[in-house]
């Protein structure tokens, strides 16, 4: 008669209370209330430079920015747009402007600036543009470039 060995149990991980696995507290969504807003989009979210990017499907539309450092200017709610479409978008967002971050000169992101005195309405009046499908907001992102390891891995493929 063979002797069976006793399977083994997996070790319980301990709860993460106990201080043995710290858990890293998640980051507050910056400006929540847009999220809020956008809730019958059932938009996508995704964390880019260290801010919430928003999805309506394959457009990225919105950027939610809140960074504590005060020698960042461009918090708030960056617009994915573009130039041709900053004249009109203007008109609704008169503190719109270029994100300053990206470096000089017109971009097609703008930003309506947390520290506006209509930044609220502003984010709320976006909200109500992206809702409604208005062409101004959106746009699909570039697909990203293969990393030069990628692109050779890809080909030698490609040959065999």
């Amino acid at each position: 008669m063979s002797q069976m060995a006793k399977p083994r149990r997996a070790a319980a991980l301990p709860p993460p209370d106990d201080g043995l696995l710290p858990a890293r507290p998640r980051k507050a969504i910056p400006h929540e209330f847009v999220l809020e807003a956008l809730a019958p989009l059932k938009s996508v979210t995704r964390p880019m430079f260290g801010c919430i990017a928003i999805y309506a499907g394959a457009k990225i539309v919105l950027i939610l920015r809140d960074k504590q450092n005060p020698a960042t200017p461009d918090n708030g709610v960056w617009l994915a747009t573009t130039e041709a479409h900053h004249e009109s978008l203007r008109r609704e967002f008169p503190n719109m402007r270029s994100i300053q971050v990206l470096g000089k000169g017109v971009t097609g992101w703008q930003v309506l600036p947390a520290d506006a005195p209509d930044f609220e309405e502003s984010a709320l009046r976006a909200c109500e543009l992206v809702l409604a499908r208005d062409p101004r907001i959106g746009k699909v992102p570039k697909g990203r470039r293969p990393s030069p390891r990628t692109a050779k891995a890809s080909k030698r493929a490609a040959k065999a």
